[in-house]
């Protein structure tokens, strides 16, 4: 044998050596350009979202740059309005107060007006008391055939007579409905307040002060709710909008 030649079990040895570092080459190139592909769909990822939370942020900053410039402009529109308002009624109370040849000023009737637990109330009906005001216990309604609570006192009277301010006060709503028909509230002050229903041809307007023994209205016919009762006065008394009873103040 050739002392230059290897043995053939060397050959093919190192073939096989050489394969397996082939094929670790090949793994390795693979494995390196899967991961440069992997990092670089990571970065365009990552700055796909930066660019995307970018334009919301910008979005937000849009909207508020938009509101800031809005709301102010409703506010001074508002304020404005209320200026205009201020300025316009000191001009329209002295041409009221003249028109009416002589009245107390607003000022003065509403420094007339106060009423306390101590304080009295004239009967403003010629009638008696047909429903009892009664909040402890519901009574019994003739017309609606039924027992409810009673926060007034249903006072019979003639259609056509005259009814009368029970206590002093200013009108502060004259409205219509359909339990009580035209019916007026009197702020008598420190937080009392006076309802008369069943009116009509009531003489006042919104504002009004009314002195104690003034005419409120006129009695009219009964509403359906009181066809029974017939002709009567709807009469409340109300404490920081709370019904009280108005027999506790009566003559």
């Amino acid at each position: 044998m050739n002392k230059n030649e290897r043995p053939s079990f060397l050959r093919g040895r190192g073939a096989a050596v050489g394969l397996v570092i082939c094929f670790v080459a090949v793994i390795a190139i693979a494995g390196a350009y899967t991961f440069n592909n992997y990092k670089k769909q990571m970065n365009e990822q990552v700055a796909k979202a930066e660019d995307q939370a970018e334009e919301l942020t910008e979005d937000k900053s849009k909207e508020a740059a938009t509101d800031d410039i809005v709301l102010p402009e409703e506010d001074d529109k508002e304020e404005d309005g209320a200026q205009e308002e201020q300025t316009e009624t000191p001009q329209e109370t002295p041409a009221q107060d003249g028109a009416a040849g002589g009245e107390a000023p607003a000022s003065g009737a509403a420094a007339d007006v106060w009423f306390s637990e101590d304080s009295t109330l004239t009967w403003p009906a010629s009638g008696a008391v047909l429903i009892g005001y009664s909040m402890d216990q519901t009574v019994f309604f003739s017309t609606l055939e039924q027992y409810k609570y009673n926060p007034a006192l249903i006072i019979g009277g003639e259609v056509g007579e005259t009814i009368s301010a029970s206590a002093a006060g200013i009108v502060t709503n004259i409205e219509d409905t359909a339990q009580t028909g035209t019916t007026v509230t009197l702020d008598m002050g420190n937080g009392y307040s006076a309802v008369y229903g069943q009116l009509t041809d009531v003489p006042l307007s919104v504002g009004d002060y009314v002195a104690s023994g003034e005419t409120v209205g006129i009695l009219n016919e009964p509403t359906k709710y009181y066809s029974v009762e017939g002709p009567n006065l709807y009469f409340e008394i109300l404490k920081d909008g709370t019904p009280v009873d108005p027999m506790n103040f009566m003559e």
